[in-house]
């Protein structure tokens, strides 16, 4: 494969996990690859993410759509920057856990920036003036601190994880601002967070309903595409964009194809 390609490839797979590390979506085949040693639970995971593609394509997917639809631009944008703004808590925390203070420091310039000037987040202000978003979670911390990921695993309706990633979404629960509500604002939580959480989820999906196309349509297995691509990107971001090699990484890139 040439080198471009090779490049065009990375870029287009990590636009593709984005689009997907909440729901796996796109359709099964079957498997174009020799066994995966970071898969032992492969075919229980392959059953998930035929749940997982049945379920998005059935009911995540229209609904999505439906939002897109009835939702103006400017507003849809406004609600993915009020979540970003409030993920930048939990952010801040690992940043301190991992002894980041530089980047813990943007990221509370960034909480008050957009929390004030830019309407409870509403308007990203902070990336325009500067302050970027590094989005740290509970599970790159455990890989900071040396904790391997673990096995890949399927988790139903929530898409591709890792057994490391699994416990580090416990810790990133505890520091949402969604899941305290009651202590912090003393409002119905139970009402009012899984409400807001479904709106998340639904404009983190609505926000990826063409780039969710591009799984479907590559020519290899898009299980494993999403498999690699998740564990591929979960290791550049526990090494903040500077990841040392993984043994049989070129192997298979060297073997992907798109139409």
């Amino acid at each position: 494969m040439k080198d471009r390609d090779l490049s065009a490839c990375r870029r287009l797979t990590g636009l593709v996990v984005l689009a997907i590390l909440l729901l796996g979506t796109g359709c099964t085949s079957s498997p174009s690859r020799i066994s995966e040693p970071r898969d032992p639970l492969e075919p229980f995971n392959r059953a998930v993410f035929r749940f997982n593609t049945d379920f998005d394509k059935a009911f995540f997917q229209p609904v999505a759509k439906g939002y897109r639809a009835i939702t103006p631009d400017p507003v849809e944008r406004g609600v993915t920057n009020f979540f970003g703004n409030l993920s930048d808590v939990t952010s801040f925390v690992n940043n301190v856990l991992q002894f980041k203070m530089s980047r813990a420091g943007s990221d509370v310039g960034r909480l008050f920036i957009n929390s004030t000037v830019g309407v409870l987040g509403f308007v990203d202000v902070a990336t325009n003036v500067g302050l970027p978003s590094y989005k740290e979670d509970f599970g790159q911390t455990l890989g900071y601190w040396g904790l391997d990921s673990g096995a890949f695993v399927m988790v139903p309706f929530l898409g591709p994880n890792s057994v490391r990633d699994v416990f580090g979404d416990v810790g990133d629960i505890f520091t949402d601002p969604l899941f305290n509500l009651d202590p912090l604002f003393k409002v119905d939580r139970d009402g009012v967070y899984w409400g807001l959480v479904a709106l998340r989820a639904i404009d983190r999906r609505a926000n990826y309903l063409a780039t969710s196309q591009i799984l479907e349509d590559a020519a290899i297995d898009p299980y494993i595409l999403l498999r690699d691509a998740y564990l591929q990107r979960r290791h550049y971001r526990v090494h903040d964009g500077n990841p040392p090699a993984i043994e049989g990484e070129e192997d298979f890139w060297d073997e992907v194809e798109f139409d």
